[in-house]
Formats: structure tokens, C-alpha cells, sequence
């Protein structure tokens, strides 16, 4: 069986976090989790190790000082899992928003279905999203509209976090390159995986807005996104993508 890497990015995640990774640990698959943690002050970082004694070889931690952005954080994580050689690398947020029991069904789009990137995608049989005030779930739902118009990217969900690689996406990706850090981050990492020729599927989940803990989405993710877009269709016109080849 395929080694399976979860990483979770945390700040300030102490009434969520026991809770994911015990969840986690319960699916079939023997999956292992990376925490990086960005300095939470509630201890969420101190929660992580006291577990690690019970899941030593499955569970990691790695901490760094200060919120350096979301982005930079699965980066971090990525690099780390490529060192250690696992075959599947995913993303997923430490509050439930994300279904831990759909990481399953993103790892089948990937290994038994012959995807190299499934993602937990909110909007391609519908709008899924549970809790969210309307607004919210408009602006994200016509945000990936835009991203499709502007990018030409065939993807209902381009903001998804909620996503599986396979291995091959993440080294043939400059991860040194990628320039975002929110949403937009997100994007950029669809469009250079697409850009690249891989197989890239939607997998349709149901997204939880949290119940516990505290949001961290801002203006100025939302405009990072709007602009970053645009850089990444100029950008792309004057780049050339080695195409995968299986």
C-alpha cells in the first residue's frame, strides 16, 4: 500500500486539534499526519506532542514562529513529505470542515482511478456547503467562476483546500516558485498542476463551516486571490510547462 501524508496547517487550533487527528488515525489506510504548526499561543503545538507518544512513526510535528500564511505552510509540509518519500501527499484544515472520512475517497480518485490530483471540490454537483452565511457561500461560489473565466481552468472548485497529490505533481511543481500565500494560493497550485498536464478530477464533498475555534479568513485573502488570478493567466503566456508524460 502507498505511504499517505496529511498535513494540517494550525494556528490557535487547541479545541479542534486531538479531535482530527484521533479521527484521522481511526480511518483504514494507515494514513500519517504532519502538523505545522505557525507558533499557536493556546497550545495547540503541546497537544500535538503529547499524542506523539502514542503515534510515534504516524504522527509529526513541525513548528515554526509567527503566522507565515497558509501557503508557505503546506509548502513547508510538502517539502518535508517529498524528503521522506511518501507517494500521496494531502491538504486538509484541522477544523471539520473538511470531512476526514473524504480523504479516503480522494486517495481512490488518485490511486485506483488514475487522477494525480483529486480535489474535495464544494461546487461540482451543486453548492455543498453547510453553515456558511449567504453571502459568503456566493462569493466564494462566483470566485470560482471568475477563476474559470479569467484562467481557463475547467475546475468548478478553485479554491478548494481539501485535496489529494500524487507525489509526481509536487516535484515537477517549483515549489520555490509558487507566489501565493491565501486563497490565491490554492489556485496558483491547481493552475500550475493543470499547466503541467496532469490529470486533475473533482471529487464532490460536503464543506462544514467550523463549529468550534475561530475563522481565519480576511479581506485580504479574498484580494489576493482577485489579483493573483489575473497574474496568473499574464504570467502563463510567457511560460512554457514540461508536459507530464506517464
Amino acid at each position: 500500500m502507498p505511504s499517505k501524508l496529511v498535513i494540517i496547517p494550525t494556528y490557535n487550533e487547541v479545541e479542534n486539534i486531538k479531535k482530527i487527528i484521533e479521527k484521522v488515525f481511526s480511518l483504514e489506510g494507515d494514513f500519517h499526519i504532519l502538523i505545522v504548526d505557525d507558533g499557536s499561543p493556546d497550545g495547540t503545538a503541546d497537544i500535538v506532542k503529547s499524542l506523539q507518544a502514542s503515534h510515534p512513526d504516524r504522527l509529526h510535528l513541525e513548528e515554526r514562529k509567527g503566522k507565515q500564511g497558509l501557503g508557505t505552510a503546506y509548502i513547508h509540509g510538502f517539502k518535508w513529505g517529498l524528503e521522506r518519500k511518501y507517494d500521496y501527499l494531502f491538504e486538509m484544515d484541522a477544523d471539520f470542515s473538511h470531512n476526514p472520512n473524504d480523504l479516503i475517497r480522494l486517495f481512490k480518485a488518485c490511486y485506483e482511478e488514475g487522477a494525480h490530483l483529486a480535489i474535495g471540490s464544494r461546487y461540482s454537483n451543486g453548492v455543498n456547503v453547510v453553515n456558511w452565511p449567504m453571502g459568503r457561500v456566493m462569493m466564494s461560489y462566483y470566485a470560482s467562476v471568475y477563476v474559470r473565466i479569467i484562467t481557463g481552468m475547467p475546475f468548478h472548485d478553485s479554491t478548494a483546500g481539501f485535496k489529494c497529490y500524487d507525489a509526481k505533481v509536487l516535484q515537477t511543481i517549483n515549489l520555490d516558485k509558487i507566489k501565493f500565500k491565501g486563497y490565491a494560493f490554492q489556485i496558483e497550485m491547481k493552475f500550475k498542476a493543470w499547466k503541467h498536464g496532469f490529470k486533475v478530477v473533482e471529487v464532490p464533498i460536503i464543506f462544514t463551516d467550523r463549529k468550534e475555534g475561530t475563522s481565519k479568513m480576511s479581506t485580504g485573502i479574498f484580494k489576493e486571490a482577485f489579483f493573483g488570478v489575473i497574474y496568473l493567466r499574464l504570467s502563463s503566456l510567457f511560460k512554457k510547462y514540461p508536459q507530464y508524460v506517464a
